[in-house]
């Protein structure tokens, strides 16, 4: 067998396997993401807090209201839970599609 051949075999095979998202991967990268993003919004509504955020949180995450300590815990708490959410539901669906259309 040639190297050619090695080669071409193997591509073939990669080329027709299915994409696969890990859905715990995606999962603790979407609540991190999630949570290192309210973080962040949180620290600039004590920098700036004439250009505050509280109005478009409070509709997204129940039970928060304002900047205080369990306020914000909690919306971390809400935040890596939304990306845990995003990944139960994106993740598998991902992954049956890509299995689906790779035939």
């Amino acid at each position: 067998m040639t190297t050619q051949s090695i080669y071409t075999a193997s591509h073939e095979t990669r080329a027709r396997r299915a994409p696969h998202l890990p859905v715990a991967a995606l999962g603790w990268s979407a609540g991190l993401f999630l949570a290192a993003t309210y973080a962040v919004c949180v620290a600039f509504d004590l920098i700036f807090p004439s250009q505050s955020m509280n109005g478009a949180w409070a509709s997204v995450l129940p039970w928060v209201s304002g900047i205080s300590v369990g306020g914000v815990l909690l919306g971390l708490v809400e935040t890596f839970l939304y990306g845990w959410f995003f990944a139960l539901i994106f993740g598998p669906l991902f992954n049956y599609f890509a299995a689906r259309s790779a035939g």
